[in-house]
């Protein structure tokens, strides 16, 4: 990655740390590891204000990316958020994804911060999201806990690309190109990096390949046996 300046992330989205969990030292090691590159700045995307201050701290070097997993829908608290000077990105809700007008109100230093989720697939009326979080949370942690069911009408079709294009917040290449750069908006964050690799070949072929090469490359991918490598 730093021999494609290409800036890193840590996923440290868990909503439920405690002050012991800060001395996690596999987790300490990748923050040094992360924070001692050189050429290219990397970040932490993050939940905890604990895990914040911790980081700030210890690791200086590294950027912040308030996390999606917030699920902050109220447009004001989302706007407090983008106004923090600790976050460099802030990524919103999805159901936040086409609210255009009031996206517009914001300055350009806050467009500048503001990460849309493209490919998000969850129901668009999803009352559990926070509680679905959270559940991953504990688990995580070790904690004992029932399993978070999904009430969703479909969910147990689980992540389909072709099913997130239909959800009214799904922010396409047409998109992206003819209204959210027009407004000032150019960060975009896809999900799924834990769905499998066809997958996430898809992803990668749909937002970062042009239409008439798709084929090739996915060809190229194939032969060389390149797909094992996500």
């Amino acid at each position: 990655m730093n021999k494609y300046s290409i800036s890193s992330r840590l996923t440290f989205s868990n909503s439920l740390l405690k002050p012991e969990h800060l001395i996690d030292r596999n987790c300490n090691s990748l923050c040094e590891l992360f924070s001692g590159s050189k050429g290219v700045q990397n970040g932490v995307i993050i939940y905890s204000e604990l895990l914040l201050e911790h980081i700030k701290n210890n690791y200086p070097n590294l950027y912040f990316v308030s996390s999606t997993t917030k699920v902050q829908t109220d447009f004001d608290q989302f706007l407090k958020e983008t106004e923090r000077i600790d976050f460099k990105y802030v990524v919103p809700d999805f159901r936040m994804n086409k609210l255009y007008d009031k996206l517009d109100t914001l300055s350009q230093v806050q467009k500048d911060k503001v990460e849309f989720l493209c490919n998000e697939c969850c129901s668009f009326s999803c009352k559990d999201r926070k509680a679905c979080y959270e559940n991953v949370s504990k688990k995580n942690l070790g904690e004992d806990c029932p399993e978070h069911i999904c009430t969703a009408p479909d969910a147990k079709d689980g992540y389909r690309f072709s099913k997130a294009m239909k959800n009214p917040e799904f922010i396409s290449i047409d998109d992206i190109i003819n209204t959210y750069l027009p407004l000032g908006f150019s960060n975009f964050k896809i999900e799924g990096r834990g769905l499998g690799s066809a997958v996430n070949l898809e992803f990668l072929l749909y937002y970062l390949t042009k239409p008439e090469y798709q084929l090739t490359v996915r060809e190229e991918i194939y032969l060389d046996s390149m797909l094992d490598l996500f």
